[in-house]
């Protein structure tokens, strides 16, 4: 099975947690959305350990498994679609995790993530 990766999964498997792990050296691909990159990047520029994290993630992303998913102009149609779902739902969520979310589903990726909130948008499965 391939997967999409949420912030808070890669933390997770940096950290070493061995049911992240497990999920994720299973998968057979591995995408990270180019939205996770930018908050995986910002949390380096605050952080004590900026260039170790860096070289970590440029040693994960050289993976053959691993590839980023960028944005094109087919995401930004998901996009307003989830927008709209969630809105006339009541549900929203940050407008990260809406890109992160048409991503997923553009590619037909179940999104491995502990954010509750993604199991409100429709169309997108998560791990």
């Amino acid at each position: 099975m391939d997967i999409a990766v949420d912030t808070n999964r890669y933390v997770d498997f940096m950290r070493g947690d061995p049911e992240v792990a497990r999920h994720i050296r299973a998968a057979d691909a591995v995408a990270l959305p180019f939205v996770v990159l930018g908050e995986l990047r910002a949390g380096f520029a605050c952080g004590s350990k900026s260039r170790a994290n860096e070289r970590t993630l440029v040693r994960f992303l050289g993976q053959e498994r691993v590839r980023v998913l960028w944005a094109d102009e087919a995401t930004t149609h998901f996009y307003g679609r989830v927008f709209a779902q969630l809105r006339a739902a009541g549900t929203p969520i940050p407008t990260s995790d809406l890109w992160i979310a048409a991503l997923a589903i553009q590619h037909d990726l179940p999104l491995y993530t502990r954010d509750a909130h993604f199991a409100s948008v429709a169309g997108l499965a998560t791990l």
